[in-house]
């Protein structure tokens, strides 16, 4: 799953005055919308594939695992950033230049020669979305007025949903066609004439549009937080090939000092010019530091699920890509439409309840899945999937739209920005380490189990078993969720809760 942080100037700027009147502004959205897509796209239609590539490079499980996290990670640590340096520099030109950027990394993830040369242009390319992707609320908010927005957002949601069905259907077609004999090599490939058409569109119809009070980039904090989740994550997703050695126990330790070191930071960092990466007041504020960790722990449930998800089908019961990505279906169309039902009318009716159904009927889906999984074995069949993937995408579609809301919803008006972007942050570094912890739930029960069964029933124990770890958080989750307040209230774009002070809004959070 995921999920941006747009940097946009609550102040509309002197080019919103006149959008109405700017037909060019249409042919901005589509360019944007188009790089949203891109990049929700790319991130659901790598997992069909993973088997393909381990197949195709010989890459071990911690590679397969670095594919996916090292996306989330680099794309966790540069999103404020990216957002910030588009204020000051300009949205078109950082957005040009992470397209750019993007379509060079996508090229490199098509070309990749081993496993290692793969990994890193997936950080490159995580590197370069968060560049890219925070500007596209930015660009819109600056492009259009206050009562056009509420339209374009709607469009915007629309999209979501799209990139969220068509990612791993596209991803398995490609794969399945195996085009020009290039194996998985396609579902990054075709980035390139999709960004390379946005950049020369995107240079003619953009209007450039900048913060009038942009904060200070605080780097120092973007390395601490960087350097405590790597020293979390590489021995998370190591620690298994390599035995656990002593290290990787001191480095994730060590990580807890850095992330001490950050508050100690950022504490500094807000004395000294008000402009620190991470808005340490916000915590103050019960709901909110409650709503942080159950942003982060769902993040966790994602990060594990589609991982061991794709796993268990394609490797643990030999299902082809194409059948895989079709299975999932059911489960694309039961999320988004319980998203679309839990923002327009039943968290205004039911509140804080609706987030805590979710968090239940996703542990119920996971149960109905564990029971079915054991009981048909390797002989499951996707029609039999249908009915815990309905279950699990009505439960995290009434969470995964209206959680950012609920977390919000106490925090002063003049921090709703920060928050928002430390929100969406948090989300995705929650992916990267249900990722990472993926080595230890889903790949520790293979390496008991293979020396007693073979591949199908092993991959099918350790799938149970990591739902089973998925089922304890989801209730985590849930008790969590009595900290959020009762009646969240509704922070809507361009509507009467804008805040002229703040830099930062946010975008709805997106499906991995």
């Amino acid at each position: 799953m995921t999920s941006t942080t747009t940097n946009t100037p609550e102040a509309a700027g002197p080019g919103t005055a006149a959008a109405a009147n700017d037909r060019r502004r249409w042919f901005a959205l589509a360019i944007v919308m188009t790089a949203a897509f891109m990049d929700l796209v790319d991130v659901t239609i790598v997992n069909v594939a993973i088997p393909s590539i381990q197949k195709d490079t010989g890459a071990t499980f911690a590679s397969i695992q670095w594919i996916t996290a090292g996306y989330a990670l680099a794309f966790a640590a540069g999103l404020i950033t990216g957002g910030r340096l588009g204020d000051i520099h300009g949205r078109k030109k950082l957005f040009l230049i992470g397209m750019t950027g993007f379509t060079i990394a996508s090229a490199l993830c098509g070309l990749a020669a081993n496993p290692e040369m793969l990994v890193a242009s997936r950080i490159l390319q995580g590197g370069m979305a968060s560049l890219m992707v925070p500007q596209v609320l930015s660009i819109i908010h600056a492009t259009f007025p206050a009562e056009e927005r509420g339209k374009v957002f709607g469009m915007f949601g629309a999209v979501i949903g799209l990139g969220a069905v068509s990612g791993p259907i596209l991803g398995a077609l490609l794969t399945e066609w195996n085009l020009f004999g290039l194996e998985w090599r396609p579902i990054f490939l075709i980035n390139l004439p999709v960004g390379i058409a946005g950049l020369i569109l995107g240079a003619k119809f953009i209007s450039e549009s900048k913060a009038p009070k942009a904060l200070k980039l605080d780097l120092v904090g973007v390395a601490l937080v960087t350097l405590g989740l790597l020293m979390l994550l590489y021995p998370l997703t190591r620690g298994r090939e390599l035995g656990w050695p002593l290290w990787g126990h001191l480095s994730m330790v060590g990580s807890l000092v850095v992330f001490g070191a950050l508050v100690a930071y950022e504490k500094y960092k807000a004395a000294k010019d008000g402009s620190p990466l991470v808005e340490l007041s916000l915590f103050r504020v019960k709901s909110f530091a409650a709503g942080i960790a159950v942003q982060m722990t769902f993040g966790i449930v994602m990060g594990i699920f589609f991982l061991v998800w794709t796993l268990y089908m394609q490797i643990g019961l030999g299902w082809s890509a194409l059948r895989a990505g079709l299975t999932g279906i059911p489960f694309s169309i039961a999320m988004s439409a319980a998203a679309g039902m839990s923002v327009q009318s039943l968290v205004p009716k039911f509140g804080r309840k609706v987030l805590q159904a979710g968090a239940l009927i996703t542990a119920l889906g996971m149960l109905v899945y564990i029971w079915e999984a054991h009981h048909y074995g390797t002989d499951i069949a996707p029609w039999q999937m249908a009915l815990p993937l309905v279950v699990l995408g009505i439960g995290m579609g009434l969470i995964v739209a209206p959680l950012t809301d609920a977390v919000l919803s106490e925090v002063p008006q003049e921090h709703a920005g920060s928050a928002s972007g430390l929100i969406n942050t948090v989300q995705q570094m929650g992916n990267a380490l249900g990722l990472g912890l993926v080595s230890v739930v889903f790949f520790g029960a293979i390496d008991d189990d293979l020396q007693l069964a073979e591949i199908g029933p092993a991959f099918s124990h350790a799938f149970q078993r990591s739902l089973w770890v998925v089922t304890a958080v989801c209730v985590v989750i849930f008790i969590g969720m009595f900290l959020l307040p009762a009646r969240p209230k509704q922070h809507l774009e361009g509507g009467a809760d804008e805040t002229p002070s703040d830099d930062v809004t946010k975008e709805p959070a997106l499906t991995p």
